[in-house]
């Protein structure tokens, strides 16, 4: 037997294989159906070409004879269609993990500060976040990610989802401005655990996960907004939610020497701190680099899914074959 036709037959299936009862039923029929009793008087009177051509026996039973075989071929195209005939192939099995990872990032005015170089060339800080952090998520095959930028205001700019690279592209567009040019970090922290742990009991939060993480990256300190960051870090350890924080920039609050809009290092370690994640100081695109490959490293544990079976109908081509003797029959009809 041919190597290529084991494989079919060991990969065809019926979705229905009941319906091929059905196959005998015109027998059935015709043996239960009262046949018309001898002597029964009726008459019928048939055009003069029919009593021409019923003198020539043999073109008529040949006619009769191809239309049995067209009237059986449909009868069994219809119920090899019923029955559902398919081809099931394995899927490639997809990583898994039931992690929900939250990227907050800063859009503040001072994200645009050029200190940051990428292949050779200086860049901003945002445009490092962004070549980083597409690759990142671009990894995470398998896990729930989802965006929230923040500066004067926060929002949501990709909701917690498997395709990483919808999410990617929604870090690739961010634009600076367009949520303000202050950093409310405790706002922004604070809307991506509602979307990590809904608070109203009738949204959806989707399907259980082995643990929840949030990935702060900011270049200032909290200057605008309604909480501060480490009472929303409180928040986040009683949710149980992970917070990794990235401290964006060469200067800090400990060694300003007068410059304005440092990160506010010692606050982002706190709120890692309190909430069980780890802070991070990221100075250069290559610490940024090192840090993207330390979480990809600390949120581990992906397996491989079960192979989720992909199913190949082939139903219309039995369907096909039945309409084609349809038309046949009809074909031969109005030949007689």
């Amino acid at each position: 037997m041919p190597a290529w036709f084991s494989a079919f037959v060991s990969a065809f299936d019926l979705a229905s294989p009941y319906a091929l009862l059905l196959l005998p039923l015109p027998l059935l029929a015709a043996r239960l159906m009262p046949a018309e009793r001898a002597g029964s008087s009726g008459a019928l009177r048939v055009p003069a070409s029919v009593v021409a051509d019923a003198a020539r026996g043999d073109s008529v039973a040949a006619r009769g004879r191809a239309r049995t075989v067209l009237t059986w071929a449909l009868w069994i195209g219809l119920v090899a269609a019923l029955a559902g005939p398919r081809l099931v192939l394995p899927a490639l099995a997809l990583p898994s993990s039931g992690r929900e990872i939250m990227l907050v990032m800063d859009l503040s005015g001072s994200m645009e500060r050029r200190d940051f170089s990428l292949n050779g060339e200086t860049v901003s800080r945002l445009a490092a976040v962004k070549k980083v952090g597409t690759d990142f998520i671009r990894r995470r095959a398998g896990d729930r990610i989802g965006l929230v930028i923040f500066a004067n205001e926060s929002y949501v700019a990709a909701s917690p989802s498997f395709d990483t690279a919808t999410v990617a592209r929604a870090l690739d567009d961010a634009t600076i401005g367009l949520v303000g040019r202050s950093t409310g970090i405790g706002d922004g922290l604070g809307l991506a655990l509602k979307r990590l742990v809904p608070q109203n009991p009738n949204e959806p939060e989707g399907p259980p996960a082995t643990s929840k993480v949030v990935v702060l990256m900011t270049d200032g300190a909290n200057n605008a907004g309604q909480t501060t960051p480490r009472d929303v870090a409180e928040l986040a350890r009683d949710l149980g939610v992970k917070v990794h924080t990235l401290a964006l920039g060469p200067r800090d609050l400990a060694n300003a020497d007068g410059e304005q809009d440092v990160v506010d290092t010692e606050t982002l370690r706190d709120v890692a701190e309190i909430s069980g994640g780890k802070a991070f100081r990221v100075k250069t695109t290559d610490d940024l680099v090192a840090v993207a490959d330390a979480i990809d490293t600390l949120e581990g544990g992906r397996a491989k899914a079960p192979p989720v079976p992909l199913r190949r109908h082939l139903w219309p081509w039995p369907a096909a074959f039945a309409l084609l003797c349809a038309a046949g029959l009809l074909a031969a009809r109005r030949v007689a």
